[in-house]
């Protein structure tokens, strides 16, 4: 049998055993003095700190997973919403907007009849390497190994889209340049940031300062990246140089700086579709198209970067209009 526990209520004296004590052997008060003591059922303490601990420790843990679940089920939708959003942007820097179905249109623009879509990867080096996969470059992870190429067919000429990262004042800035068929014109230009100050940095993105890059040129003469934004323009390079934002000095020194590394980067690539453009322009030469090549093959020595093919086979001619001497 359990014992039981009575408790001295003169002294507080607790005995444990079948019945009280004669006397208390503390203060020797008698056995009526003593009460037995009720045995509480054990449970959980809600008001201790260990309690408070460990609720918040499985609350936490119920909650992590349930959004990891719901994470994990609006990820594909998550997915499609970003492409669809960089196809919106690359789309921009060509002047197209608005569109009630950008996929469709991006689709149109960018594959067209063919098998695949038109997105290289290409290096600094200016050698293809593959012939699909660009649009999965994400643009934080874009090296001289690994650069991203878009080519459009716009009206039915040829437009080269590049894309571009770099900082601004407050945060990341980037964008796509889209270039016309001889690699040098500035066709169009799409920009956006993280967060620029709205009325200064912010205009970047704006069509009035995007407006001033179209026609512009990369190259100058001497075959030297000229393009640059500066905040006053210089007599005699109105061609290759554009206003900045007033009031804006440091962002915009980040779209100059980025415009730079990434004509840099893409530089050789540029240039060599350039001089292949130039040289096909000659009257003396077979109206021709320049396209990106395909993968060089063991008879190319593998430094093939572009290949000369027809633009129409039916009449052979070219979007490239022949030199004027």
């Amino acid at each position: 049998m359990a014992a039981k526990k009575f408790v001295c209520k003169v002294c507080g004296y607790v005995h444990e055993g079948s019945s009280a004590p004669g006397v208390c052997p503390l203060c020797k008060a008698g056995a009526s003095e003593f009460e037995a003591v009720k045995e509480e059922k054990k449970g959980i303490n809600t008001n201790s700190d260990v309690y408070a601990i460990l609720y918040s420790i499985v609350l936490v843990v119920i909650v992590a997973f349930l959004l990891a679940g719901v994470s994990s089920a609006l990820k594909p939708t998550q997915d499609a919403n970003i492409k669809l959003d960089k196809k919106k942007q690359i789309l921009a820097s060509l002047g197209i907007k608005n569109e009630a179905d950008p996929a469709a249109k991006y689709e149109e623009v960018f594959k067209g009849d063919e098998k695949d879509f038109r997105e290289y990867i290409i290096n600094s080096k200016g050698k293809l390497l593959e012939k699909k996969g660009g649009f999965d470059v994400p643009n934080d992870q874009i090296t001289d190994d690994k650069l991203p190429l878009y080519v459009a067919k716009v009206d039915g000429k040829t437009k080269y889209i590049i894309p571009m990262v770099g900082n601004g004042l407050w945060g990341g800035i980037w964008g796509y340049l889209a270039l016309n068929d001889d690699c040098n014109t500035i066709f169009g230009v799409y920009f956006s940031h993280a967060s620029e100050t709205p009325g200064l940095g912010a205009e970047i993105a704006s069509d009035k300062f995007q407006e001033r890059f179209k026609g512009k040129k990369i190259f100058n003469e001497n075959g030297e990246i000229a393009l640059s934004v500066k905040k006053k323009v210089e007599k005699g390079l109105e061609n290759y140089q554009v206003d900045a934002v007033s009031g804006a000095t440091i962002t915009c020194n980040g779209v100059d700086l980025m415009l730079a590394e990434t004509l840099n980067q893409y530089k050789a690539y540029l240039k060599k579709v350039n001089n292949d453009i130039q040289e096909l322009a000659s009257p003396l030469k077979p109206a021709t198209e320049v396209l990106p090549a395909a993968a060089p093959g063991p008879e190319s020595g593998g430094n093939v970067a572009t290949e000369v093919v027809p633009a129409d086979p039916k009449n052979n001619k070219a979007n490239v209009e022949p030199l004027k001497k």
